[in-house]
């Protein structure tokens, strides 16, 4: 719930970093009001395969923690031994916390009936999702602009946090709480 009237803070030294542009937007969509209220920045990644990269460079710490929200974190992928791989460094413990959902894509967390659709196509692997579902669904499949526009769609549709799953709700909740744990805080 937005606090009426509340300014923004300036940004603390913590982030939220999500895989993509897609993601990005979506959280600032549903949370962006108690982000600025905390003053928490969410920067897109571009993928998780340079997260290690990036860590080296922002040099997380109890005042600068990360957290990092993945797509298909599950058993198994390679957003999972990325993941796992970070973690294991000493240096990133309880400084930086991943956490995931079971969707391919953002995308999936909304919920269908919010876009006017029944369920979100299953798409075989090795077909590109996004287009999949958009052939799946009716939409515009040609190229990258089809793909574009239908996510602006899908953001157009989405206004409150009930517009998405639980499954992904809890978990960018649970990123907000643990970059604004306030160093020394238990």
């Amino acid at each position: 719930m937005a606090v009426p009237e509340a300014r923004a803070r300036v940004a603390r030294g913590s982030r939220i970093w999500v895989e993509g542009k897609h993601d990005a937007e979506l959280v600032e969509k549903i949370w962006g009001d108690d982000l600025r209220v905390e003053g928490v920045v969410v920067e897109p990644l571009g993928g998780l395969d340079d997260v290690a990269d990036r860590l080296v460079e922002f040099g997380p710490d109890a005042a600068h923690r990360v957290g990092v929200l993945a797509d298909h974190l599950v058993a198994g992928s390679k957003e999972m031994r990325i993941a796992e791989a970070v973690t294991r460094d000493p240096r990133y413990a309880g400084v930086v916390h991943f956490i995931g959902h079971p969707y391919v894509d953002i995308w999936q967390a909304v919920r269908p009936a919010v876009v006017g659709i029944a369920a979100w196509p299953e798409v075989p692997r090795g077909e590109d999702w996004k287009t999949g579902v958009l052939r799946r669904i009716g939409w515009p499949a040609s190229d990258q602009r089809d793909v574009a526009r239908a996510w602006q769609r899908i953001l157009r549709s989405v206004s409150t946090i009930a517009d998405v799953d639980p499954a992904l709700s809890g978990r960018v909740e649970e990123l907000i709480d643990f970059v604004t744990v306030e160093p020394g805080a238990h």
